[in-house]
C-alpha cells in the first residue's frame, strides 16, 4: 500500500483486482483515453504556480509531465491504470484507490471522460491545504453536473492557454502537429472557498 507522508510515499505491490469488465476499460483507454501532454503544458504552469516538493503523476503515459516534474527537481510519484514503460511497472487504478491525508500534490491530465471523478478523487486524497491541477478541455466549465461540483469545489485558480496545445493520441506527437482544443489548467487548493481567480498563459 501507499504510505502517506511525502518523503516516505513509497508504492509496495499494489495489485488491483480486475475482472473483464475492468480488462475491457483499460483496452479502451489505451486506445481512445491516451492523450499524452505537451510537457510545455507544464513547464508554463511551473513559472506561475508553486507545488509541494512531492507530487502524484496518477495518469502518467509515457511520462511527459513527470519528466518535467523531475527535472525541477520534485519527488515524483508516477502511477497509471495501464503501464506503458513509465512509472510503477504495476497497474494502478487511480479511482480504486482509498488514500486520505497525502502529504503533496497531484498533478495530471485525466483521461477526458473521467475527469470528474479523477478530480474528485484526488481533492478526496490530498491533505488540507494542498493542491491538484488538472489539465482540462476549457469546456469542462460547462455543465449542470459539474456546475454543482463547482460551487462546492471551486477551483482557486484557471490557467486558460491563450495559444493551443497539443495533446497527442496516444502519444504521437509527429502525427498531431495542430490542435482545435482548448486548455487549461484548472487548480484546486484543497480547503478553498471562493471566487477562482483565471489567468492566461502561453
Amino acid at each position: 500500500m501507499f504510505t502517506k507522508k511525502g518523503g516516505d510515499f513509497i508504492a509496495k505491490n499494489i495489485f488491483v483486482t480486475v475482472g473483464i469488465n475492468h480488462k475491457k476499460a483499460k483496452e479502451d483507454r489505451q486506445i481512445d483515453d491516451f492523450y499524452a501532454t505537451d510537457p510545455k503544458a507544464l513547464e508554463l504552469l511551473l513559472t506561475e504556480e508553486n507545488f509541494s516538493h512531492t507530487i502524484w503523476e496518477c495518469a502518467c503515459g509515457e511520462g511527459h509531465l513527470s519528466k518535467v516534474l523531475q527535472k525541477h527537481n520534485f519527488n515524483v510519484i508516477s502511477t497509471d491504470l495501464v503501464y506503458r514503460g513509465f512509472g510503477t511497472k504495476n497497474s494502478i487504478d487511480f479511482l480504486a484507490q482509498e488514500l486520505t491525508d497525502f502529504d503533496g500534490d497531484i498533478i495530471t491530465n485525466p483521461p477526458y471522460k473521467f475527469a470528474l471523478p479523477f478530480i474528485q478523487k484526488a481533492l478526496h486524497t490530498v491533505a488540507e491545504g494542498h493542491k491538484v491541477a488538472m489539465l482540462l478541455r476549457l469546456q469542462f466549465l460547462e455543465g449542470k453536473t459539474r456546475k454543482k461540483f463547482f460551487l462546492q469545489n471551486p477551483p482557486q485558480k484557471l490557467y486558460v492557454s491563450s495559444s493551443r496545445l497539443h495533446c497527442a493520441i496516444n502519444g504521437k506527437f509527429e502525427k498531431n502537429s495542430s490542435n482545435a482544443i482548448a486548455y487549461a489548467w484548472f487548480i484546486w487548493k484543497k480547503g478553498f472557498q471562493g471566487d477562482p481567480i483565471i489567468k492566461w498563459f502561453n
